[in-house]
Protein backbone atom coordinates (compact mmCIF):
# COMPACT_ATOMS: atom_id res chain seq x y z
CA UNK A 1 0.00 0.00 0.00
CA UNK A 2 1.13 3.28 -0.85
CA UNK A 3 3.75 2.45 -2.95
CA UNK A 4 4.50 4.61 -6.29
CA UNK A 5 3.22 2.99 -9.68
CA UNK A 6 5.87 1.03 -11.66
CA UNK A 7 6.73 3.10 -14.66
CA UNK A 8 5.89 -0.50 -16.38
CA UNK A 9 2.45 0.79 -15.80
CA UNK A 10 2.02 3.69 -17.61
CA UNK A 11 1.98 3.39 -21.70
CA UNK A 12 4.53 4.60 -23.87
CA UNK A 13 4.02 8.07 -25.43
CA UNK A 14 4.33 8.17 -29.40
CA UNK A 15 5.05 11.42 -30.73
CA UNK A 16 2.71 12.63 -33.37
CA UNK A 17 3.84 12.12 -36.79
CA UNK A 18 4.50 15.65 -38.43
CA UNK A 19 2.19 15.99 -41.23
CA UNK A 20 2.93 17.39 -45.01
CA UNK A 21 1.02 20.62 -46.10
CA UNK A 22 -0.87 17.96 -48.23
CA UNK A 23 -2.34 15.77 -45.44
CA UNK A 24 -2.42 18.76 -43.20
CA UNK A 25 -4.97 20.41 -46.40
CA UNK A 26 -6.64 17.39 -46.38
CA UNK A 27 -7.81 17.20 -42.55
CA UNK A 28 -8.83 20.53 -43.07
CA UNK A 29 -10.97 19.94 -46.12
CA UNK A 30 -12.21 17.18 -44.29
CA UNK A 31 -12.88 18.53 -41.03
CA UNK A 32 -15.02 21.42 -43.18
CA UNK A 33 -17.27 19.20 -44.89
CA UNK A 34 -17.54 17.24 -41.16
CA UNK A 35 -19.07 20.68 -40.17
CA UNK A 36 -21.20 21.48 -42.87
CA UNK A 37 -22.68 18.30 -42.59
CA UNK A 38 -23.49 18.74 -39.25
CA UNK A 39 -24.78 21.98 -39.66
CA UNK A 40 -26.77 21.19 -42.55
CA UNK A 41 -28.23 18.49 -40.46
CA UNK A 42 -29.11 20.62 -37.18
CA UNK A 43 -30.93 23.32 -39.48
CA UNK A 44 -33.31 20.30 -40.94
CA UNK A 45 -33.67 18.89 -37.46
CA UNK A 46 -34.59 22.38 -36.27
CA UNK A 47 -36.41 24.00 -39.02
CA UNK A 48 -38.47 21.16 -40.56
CA UNK A 49 -41.68 20.64 -38.89
CA UNK A 50 -42.43 17.47 -41.17
CA UNK A 51 -39.22 15.41 -39.61
CA UNK A 52 -39.77 12.78 -37.07
CA UNK A 53 -37.95 12.18 -34.17
CA UNK A 54 -37.29 8.45 -36.06
CA UNK A 55 -36.19 10.52 -38.98
CA UNK A 56 -34.07 12.66 -36.79
CA UNK A 57 -32.33 9.73 -34.96
CA UNK A 58 -31.45 8.29 -38.06
CA UNK A 59 -29.85 11.79 -39.54
CA UNK A 60 -27.74 11.57 -35.97
CA UNK A 61 -26.89 8.11 -36.59
CA UNK A 62 -25.70 8.96 -40.50
CA UNK A 63 -24.29 11.65 -39.05
CA UNK A 64 -21.78 9.87 -36.94
CA UNK A 65 -21.04 7.51 -39.27
CA UNK A 66 -20.10 9.60 -41.68
CA UNK A 67 -17.71 11.35 -39.03
CA UNK A 68 -16.00 8.32 -38.62
CA UNK A 69 -15.60 7.40 -41.98
CA UNK A 70 -13.84 10.67 -42.29
CA UNK A 71 -11.80 10.16 -39.12
CA UNK A 72 -11.77 6.88 -38.40
CA UNK A 73 -10.78 6.06 -34.64
CA UNK A 74 -12.13 9.71 -33.41
CA UNK A 75 -15.55 8.48 -31.42
CA UNK A 76 -14.62 10.41 -28.15
CA UNK A 77 -14.30 13.57 -30.19
CA UNK A 78 -17.44 13.03 -32.27
CA UNK A 79 -19.15 12.08 -29.13
CA UNK A 80 -17.56 15.18 -26.89
CA UNK A 81 -17.70 17.70 -29.55
CA UNK A 82 -20.77 16.97 -31.63
CA UNK A 83 -23.08 14.49 -29.82
CA UNK A 84 -24.19 16.95 -27.01
CA UNK A 85 -25.35 19.79 -29.55
CA UNK A 86 -27.35 17.29 -31.52
CA UNK A 87 -28.32 15.72 -28.21
CA UNK A 88 -29.69 19.02 -27.01
CA UNK A 89 -31.27 19.75 -30.58
CA UNK A 90 -33.07 16.68 -30.14
CA UNK A 91 -34.40 17.25 -26.95
CA UNK A 92 -36.10 21.06 -27.66
CA UNK A 93 -37.79 20.06 -30.96
CA UNK A 94 -39.08 16.73 -29.76
CA UNK A 95 -39.49 18.28 -25.87
CA UNK A 96 -37.64 15.12 -25.07
CA UNK A 97 -36.96 15.31 -21.29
Amino acid sequence: MGSQPDSADYAPRSEPVPQTPEELRDEQRRLRRLQIMVNMVMSVIGQDPSVTIDEASEMVADTRRAALAMFPGKELAFDLLYRPRLQRLMRERFRIH
